[in-house]
């Protein structure tokens, strides 16, 4: 009898340690489950406060975005950002100036014009002397006067290499403000200039004997 006693007593105390226990994990379990259902709308708040302020932040990133597209790159040149008139390309006056140059070398060296003008002189003035005129008269007409028109075509070369010279340089006046003119434009324009002035020199003294004079026939 006190055995069994004994044993009934163990075996009520485990059944009351296990009631306890079971008691314990359900109380634990519905404390979760309450926690769960508190927290439950404050998660999904917290979850739709997080996605609503990255949908905002990813329409200021776009829209900063745009403004930077829209906006002028600083590093590009200001002729694609602005609309300005472009101004003359120097071609015309670089090709003026090399005229220049060249009118005045011709003036200098002779043309073949200049020739066939004296070579015309000539031959006039052998068609309209007699053999009965004086030397100073065949001399003058045959020599003087082929050399008076080589002269007056020289002269003309170099009138034409200085009006020349003298326009190319006086081009960017009446240009596009702001627009200077290339230094070698310059430098054959003034070439051209000197060629002509000294042509012009040169054929203007020949022209009235200063310079090689024809000889004396007497």
């Amino acid at each position: 009898m006190g055995t069994k006693t004994v044993d009934g007593a163990g075996t009520g105390a485990e059944a009351k340690n296990d009631q306890t226990a079971t008691g314990e994990t359900a109380t634990d379990q519905t404390a979760a489950e309450v926690t769960e259902a508190a927290a439950g709308p404050e998660g999904e708040v917290s979850a739709e406060a997080a996605e609503a302020k990255d949908a905002r932040e990813a329409e200021q990133s776009a829209e900063e975005t745009g403004e930077t597209d829209d906006e002028p790159a600083e590093d590009e040149p200001a002729a694609l950002t602005e609309d300005e008139p472009a101004g003359p390309s120097g071609v015309g006056q670089g090709a003026g100036a090399v005229v220049s140059v060249v009118l005045g070398l011709v003036s200098l060296t002779g043309g073949w014009i200049g020739t066939v003008a004296a070579a015309r002189e000539t031959l006039i003035g052998q068609l309209q002397t007699s053999s009965s005129a004086s030397v100073a008269k065949q001399v003058k007409e045959v020599y003087g006067d082929a050399w008076a028109t080589t002269a007056l075509w020289a002269g003309l070369f170099a009138l034409a290499a200085l009006l020349t010279g003298v326009v190319v340089l006086a081009r960017p006046a009446f240009g596009a403000p702001g627009k200077p003119q290339a230094p070698w434009i310059k430098s054959v324009a003034w070439a051209g200039v000197a060629l002509g002035v000294i042509g012009l020199l040169l054929a203007v003294l020949k022209y009235s004997d200063a310079l090689l004079a024809l000889p004396s026939t007497s």
